[in-house]
């Protein structure tokens, strides 16, 4: 059973525009944001039209966002978002030490290894407390770069699958 299961659920999309309530219809672009929660470490996915959010309706608590289009009934699932919003996660997540939140990001950081969008170049201990932290270097970067740290939280298996699953819900085109 994975130690973050009930403690760090995120919210799916609705199918409706948060600032107007219409339902977005499968096919149109839509801007889909991660909100955080004042009351855990979790997120909720909150979807805009681009028209609301052109008007500049924005959700409080916004930590991400990105343009997506809503799928139709007979689209196979898929994640609908590209590279560049995974390492804008990467990145946004990097200062918080919330457990959930470290453990999120190095799932994203172990999915776009995955993906060949960064490399795993090494360990180290530095960063305090003794925390191991994987270092990445972002595809097309020079070996003497400074690498992307990541902490390693030690998930077990039941912990990557929970956490990648969540992930997927998140950024999921599904409604």
């Amino acid at each position: 059973m994975s130690r973050f299961g009930t403690q760090y659920h995120v919210s799916r999309p609705t199918g409706l525009c948060e600032a107007t309530g219409r339902t977005l219809e499968p096919g149109t672009v839509c801007i889909a944001t991660l909100c955080e929660r004042e009351e855990d470490d979790g997120f909720d996915r909150k979807d805009f039209s681009v028209e609301a959010w052109e008007e500049g309706r924005r959700p409080q608590r916004l930590f991400s966002f990105w343009r997506t289009r809503v799928p139709s009934a007979d689209d196979k699932r898929r994640v609908l978002v590209d590279d560049e919003v995974l390492m804008d996660l990467l990145n946004r997540l990097g200062e918080d030490d919330r457990p959930q939140r470290v453990a999120f990001r190095f799932v994203v950081a172990l999915i776009l290894m995955r993906k060949r969008q960064v490399r795993f170049v090494g360990r180290t201990n530095a960063g305090g407390a003794g925390a191991e932290r994987w270092c990445f270097l972002p595809k097309g970067a020079a070996r003497d770069e400074t690498p992307i740290e990541v902490v390693n939280p030690h998930l077990s298996d039941d912990d990557v699958r929970e956490l990648t699953a969540q992930l997927g819900e998140i950024l999921q085109g599904e409604f």
